[in-house]
């Protein structure tokens, strides 16, 4: 699509929004912003989205997050403007010798591009992760760093809005209840994240989770499974403590091992999950096993992934406070084996049913907090009633990105009062953070400034 002297309308003037208009207007385009909340966007025109008319314009360019029943983008489909994505422009703009791969997933996305995009750059390849981590798709396409191959990582609403990119290979590492609020229903959710496989002749696909084994039959490329079980031919395993490839050798009767099982860390069912499906998409872009292997003995996760603040007198603290949904704090509460969990905050339209089920008889105690706490009682009250259940009220006159952190200590004491040796004390929400904190990261720092307050210190 030629650029030069086009009108556009760039709706959200969030990072990605304000990354697209910089590509486009570098190639001579008129640029213009909706958006609701923000008021100035460095020196381009913005108002609301009611003010404008759909059909004055050349394209429009959808960010993230915008629902396709927003009154301005159902005037654009009826008058026929077309609505493009900042990954297809990027994909529009790359080089002709770039290689794309992408990952999708509930939980674990964020770790496991940059687990991959780490294991290639250790091949010797330019890669970098990017997407929904790091730097958006197209300025790593259109900055001055070259590279090889991206690694990218898609939300469900990125890959709503997906039409032109191609992937040399895509994994999916589950599908669970999540973004309902957007979606509408889980299905709708489900089949969003299932609709990247569209785009690659290669499918590198997570055994064990049910959504995404039933949901992928239909799949006609090549599957690769990745499971903790024994691989067969044509998958990546677990063979007693060693990750075994049989599905990148020249021989699948035979295989190679990627690494060891403890040279992931921390080496929790889940993370090696992880580090299976990154493997998986690596070596389907040119990686080397031992390659491999270095990277991850490397590796360490982001902040407030599983994240151990502190440790005394046998109990241990973690902020898993990225954990935004049940799926991912199941993981996070199966790792442990007595857990105080610290949970609450927006549930996003997802039920706590199956994470109570599944990670019942890992709680000793539950300390609630945020909006929709009580979806998480009545739970652990009907499937759980041996685990005993704290509600934090939010303290008169908290404000959410005030100094103070009196919602967060008053926690931690709690969880103090209650833990003993061989306890973790875990925050992992399941819900996200927004009713009481500026993001995941502010949450699982004030979490940590607590523990070093009323715990390391006391």
């Amino acid at each position: 699509m030629p650029y030069k002297d086009k009108k556009v309308l760039v709706l959200g003037a969030g990072v990605t929004g304000l990354a697209a208009s910089r590509a486009l207007r570098k190639r001579g385009a008129s640029i213009s912003f909706a958006d609701d909340v923000v008021l100035r966007v460095e020196d381009f025109p913005i108002a609301k989205p009611d003010s404008y008319e759909a059909s004055q314009w050349d394209f429009i360019l959808v960010s993230p997050g915008w629902k396709q029943s927003h009154p301005l983008i159902q005037s654009a489909l009826r008058a026929k403007v077309p609505l493009i994505n900042e990954v297809d422009l990027a994909w529009s703009l790359k080089s002709a010798n770039q290689k794309w791969i992408a990952l999708t997933g509930t939980n674990g996305k964020t770790t496991t591009v940059e687990m991959t995009a780490a294991m290639l750059r250790e091949s010797g390849i330019r890669a970098v992760a990017c997407g929904n981590v790091g730097q958006t798709v197209i300025e790593c396409v259109d900055g001055s760093e070259s590279y090889d191959v991206l690694v990218l990582e898609l939300s469900s609403f990125q890959i709503h809005w997906l039409r032109d990119a191609q992937f040399e290979s895509v994994a999916i590492l589950n599908i669970a209840d999540d973004h309902v609020d957007w979606h509408e229903s889980f299905d709708e959710y489900a089949q969003v994240k299932v609709s990247l496989l569209e785009r690659s002749k290669v499918g590198i696909l997570n055994a064990q989770d049910i959504e995404v084994f039933n949901r992928t039959q239909g799949f006609t490329g090549r599957k690769v499974y990745f499971s903790l079980d024994t691989p067969g031919p044509g998958e990546v395993g677990i063979v007693e403590e060693l990750m075994i490839d049989r599905a990148f050798v020249s021989n699948p009767q035979e295989a190679s091992m990627i690494a060891e099982v403890i040279d992931v860390t921390p080496t929790v069912p889940h993370n090696v999950s992880n580090a299976l499906a990154a493997s998986a998409l690596a070596l389907s872009s040119g990686a080397k096993h031992e390659s491999i292997r270095a990277a991850l003995q490397k590796f360490t996760l982001g902040r407030h992934r599983i994240e151990k603040i502190h440790e005394n007198e046998g109990i241990s603290w973690i902020d898993d406070s990225k954990a935004t949904n049940p799926h991912a704090a199941a993981a996070s509460i199966i790792s442990g084996l007595s857990v105080i969990w610290i949970a609450g905050g927006l549930a996003k339209g997802a039920k706590m049913d199956q994470l109570i089920e599944r990670a019942k008889a890992r709680l000793k105690v539950a300390i609630l907090i945020g909006q929709d706490r009580d979806l998480i009682k009545s739970e652990l009250v009907k499937r759980a009633p041996h685990v005993k259940i704290i509600e934090i009220d939010t303290p008169k006159g908290y404000e959410k990105n005030s100094p103070g952190n009196e919602l967060m200590e008053e926690v931690v004491k709690s969880a103090k009062a209650h833990a003993l040796s061989g306890d973790t004390v875990l925050l992992a929400p399941a819900c996200a953070s927004m009713d009481q904190f500026t993001s995941y990261a502010d949450r699982g720092d004030r979490f940590t400034a607590a523990v070093k307050k009323l715990v390391s210190n006391g």
